[in-house]
């Protein structure tokens, strides 16, 4: 084994732009989810060998990551291996905004680079189901992916990267914690679960033309959908004064607290009115945040 670190390195998402179920190539429904990836936050993962047979991880919280290491290990080295594991991240954790996804794909990825190995990118996903049941979809940094979050499987690749977007950010529900493997799974009804359909065909139109207006109508509506199951406080005033700003739509984390308002980065009137709509949700009380593409 080298005599050497290994580190890595995973990005947060702001939550989903689509979630739902949706047909395989054999027609069967699978859960599965587009992120929004948000580069500004970021976990990394430092891993060193030790004389000890298990993982040690600091912080002692991240048990998931120390999880993750473990299994990696196990994966690609000798019985017996172990050693320190530490992550430092500025990823809020309770708000959907994959806190504990980002740990565990860094510690993977730290552990891979002190054995020097390169793996598949499905044989990490499989790695990090393992690790913590439910994964995002933020491996997969450049290009949008459909993918099923609870079997590490990619559903359609869309093979181009989504349209830049910038975002106000706004916790709905700050003094709440969502454990989002204690959160129970949404029943869709057949209604929900048709609308998906045609949801899944404007997304792969909008990435295709790269067209963020469209973007913004289907994070929207998957939005919308999924209200019933985890309500976000406001959502109604927020997506009002989206509307008076020119946003392009809301998407929210559908196993968490935030709410993203979206603007077309490309709009060269975008920076004056996420300036506008960040004033008037401060005056109604809101606390924004601004994430630039």
């Amino acid at each position: 084994m080298p005599a050497r670190a290994g580190c890595g390195v995973a990005i947060g998402h702001h939550g989903e732009l689509v979630q739902g179920l949706f047909e395989d190539d054999g027609a069967r429904l699978r859960r599965a989810l587009v992120s929004l990836p948000c580069r500004q936050l970021k976990s990394r993962a430092r891993f060193n060998a030790s004389d000890s047979d298990h993982v040690d991880v600091l912080p002692g919280s991240c048990e998931k990551a120390r999880r993750a290491a473990e299994l990696t290990i196990s994966r690609f080295a000798r019985p017996g291996t172990g050693g320190d594991l530490v992550i430092n991240s500025n990823i809020p954790v309770g708000r959907g905004m994959g806190s504990s996804t980002a740990d565990v794909l860094a510690s993977i990825q730290a552990v891979l680079d002190y054995m020097e190995i390169e793996a598949a990118s499905d044989e990490v996903m499989r790695i990090a189901v393992s690790a913590e049941t439910a994964c995002d979809s933020t491996l997969f940094k450049r290009l949008a992916v459909l993918f099923a979050h609870r079997e590490g499987i990619v559903m359609e690749a869309f093979r181009r990267p989504l349209p830049p977007i910038d975002l106000i950010s706004i916790d709905t529900t700050p003094e709440v914690t969502v454990d989002t493997l204690a959160y129970e799974p949404a029943r869709y009804d057949a209604l929900e679960i048709e609308t998906f359909r045609p949801l899944r065909s404007l997304l792969r139109s909008a990435i295709r033309h790269a067209d963020a207006r469209m973007l913004g109508r289907v994070a929207t509506a998957s939005a919308r959908i999924n209200e019933r199951f985890l309500p976000k406080p406001g959502l109604d005033e927020i997506e009002t004064i989206g509307g008076r700003f020119n946003a392009i739509g809301v998407q929210v984390a559908h196993s968490g607290t935030v709410v993203g308002l979206m603007f077309d980065a490309l709009d060269p009137n975008a920076p004056m009115n996420i300036d506008g709509a960040t004033d008037a949700l401060r005056s109604s009380g809101f606390e924004p945040a601004i994430f630039r593409h």
